[in-house]
């Protein structure tokens, strides 16, 4: 596949480092000479210097022989003209567009990415994305990353083996016998760096980070298997009112009316417009490092601390003094990728990071085959997917248990006819299955070959 890739920042160098690693063929656009050489000394990607709005810049990045065009730069209108120009000059087939400002992405203006006005087929919105993701953590409090497929009725999430968690050195096959209540599988083990598909004699340790699949419905028993019984958040401690933490409050005020809310803002004009706008929420102006400000919000007796400005450092250190002061949890925004090892030996329960969150997003639209939803996890180490298999597809018709093409993969549940099944070993992949498994980074092209829509459907 040839792809376009406009903004080398975080999120664009993110997406070209997995394509590039896919053997795609990767051109990627900056108007910084510096970001553009860096990128180009740590991928083999080509790198064009210049605007991605611009013609002449996009027709020596080989827009007209493209499949794809990417546009991740900092501004939504450059993201907006890259797609236009693509479209009209050089008829891409698929342009993705991130699109930051929430007005253009308001109800009233939905008709303004039709084909007949601004022609931009995908449109990613990073604070919604990792607003919902910060959503998510609040509702399952024990899990450190969570994600729904099949329209939200299968959830993948991941959880931490502690020493209290009663399932380690217990060999997965038993796990149905000694808990017949869980309905989950677990389908990836992150341990000492090193991310695993566990076979069916595969025994948690304690440290392991366990990713599991399983009915929306049985999440929380699942999490109290691991010795996760904590109820979801009530008394929530926000910090920044930027975009992410307005929209998180904003959300928790409609989705929960028993929550109570306090949200810190540095900034006296956005904490004043946040509690113009905010109902339920009580916006404190001042500093989440200052301990008089954190007592004044009643930290010691929250549920959980969130910590949502644009400064990494600025989450992890007032996550780590909100603990200090009481809180019962903590989660923090982490941008830099680097930081999210370093803040879990800190003793941070969790983190949400944009770039992953964004990245996976786009690769959703990558994939070929009929990939529905993308989750990048462990640091690209692999990837949870739901596909849908049609009559063309290698795994229909076949027991998995007879399937030689599963190593480095694993199912973690099927949804058919609006009924989710867990994987067994007779079971049989019919047409139509969305079938939800995790798969290790150098396997993913296995997994669109397994769902390919072969010539011969049509």
């Amino acid at each position: 596949m040839r792809v376009v890739i406009c903004g080398a920042g975080q999120v664009g160098f993110g997406i070209a480092e997995r394509l590039a690693a896919e053997q795609n063929d990767v051109s990627i656009i900056d108007s910084d000479a510096r970001q553009i050489q860096m990128v180009t000394e740590q991928l083999d990607v080509r790198g064009i210097v210049g605007w991605g709005a611009h013609p002449d810049v996009l027709a020596r990045a080989g827009i007209d022989q493209a499949d794809m065009i990417i546009a991740v730069t900092l501004h939504d209108e450059v993201n907006m003209v890259a797609c236009q120009v693509a479209h009209a000059l050089f008829n891409v087939p698929t342009k993705v567009a991130r699109i930051r400002a929430q007005t253009y992405l308001a109800p009233e203006w939905s008709d303004l990415f039709s084909r007949d006005h601004l022609p931009i087929d995908v449109v990613i919105s990073p604070e919604i994305e990792v607003g919902e993701m910060v959503l998510r953590r609040l509702s399952l409090p024990g899990a450190i990353d969570t994600v729904s497929f099949a329209d939200g009725a299968i959830v993948a999430a991941g959880v931490v083996c502690r020493e209290d968690c009663p399932i380690v050195d217990t060999p997965l096959n038993q796990l149905t016998q000694l808990f017949p209540e869980a309905q989950a599988t677990i389908v990836a083990v992150s341990r000492e760096g090193k991310t695993i598909v566990p076979t069916a004699l595969e025994q948690l340790q304690v440290g392991d980070i366990a990713y599991f699949v399983t009915q929306a419905d049985q999440v929380q028993r699942t999490l109290s298997i691991f010795g996760y019984d904590e109820l979801p958040s009530q008394r929530i401690l926000i910090a920044g009112s930027g975009n992410i933490g307005y929209y998180v409050a904003r959300e928790l005020e409609r989705r929960n009316p028993l929550a109570r809310i306090k949200l810190i803002e540095k900034n006296r004009a956005k904490a004043q417009e946040a509690a113009e706008h905010l109902n339920r929420t009580v916006v404190l102006n001042g500093d989440a490092l200052d301990q008089s400000i954190l007592d004044e919000a009643g930290v010691g007796e929250a549920d959980i601390m969130v910590a949502l400005t644009n400064d990494d450092r600025i989450n992890i250190l007032s996550c780590l003094l909100a603990r200090q002061l009481g809180a019962r949890r903590i989660l923090a925004l982490l941008n830099e990728q680097g930081y999210a090892a370093f803040a879990r030996g800190l003793g941070i329960d969790a983190h949400v990071n944009p770039r992953q969150i964004t990245v996976s997003r786009v690769l959703q639209h990558v994939r070929r085959g009929r990939i529905r939803g993308v989750h990048a996890l462990l640091d690209g180490s692999g990837e949870l997917i739901e596909a849908e298999a049609l009559e063309t597809s290698p795994l229909v018709g076949k027991q998995l248990r007879d399937l030689d093409t599963l190593d480095g993969l694993r199912i973690g549940a099927i949804l058919r006819d609006g009924k989710v099944m867990q994987p067994r070993g007779d079971m049989v992949v019919r047409a139509n299955d969305r079938v939800v498994l995790f798969a290790l980074a150098e396997r993913i092209k296995r997994v669109e070959q397994l769902f390919r829509v072969a010539l011969e459907f049509f």
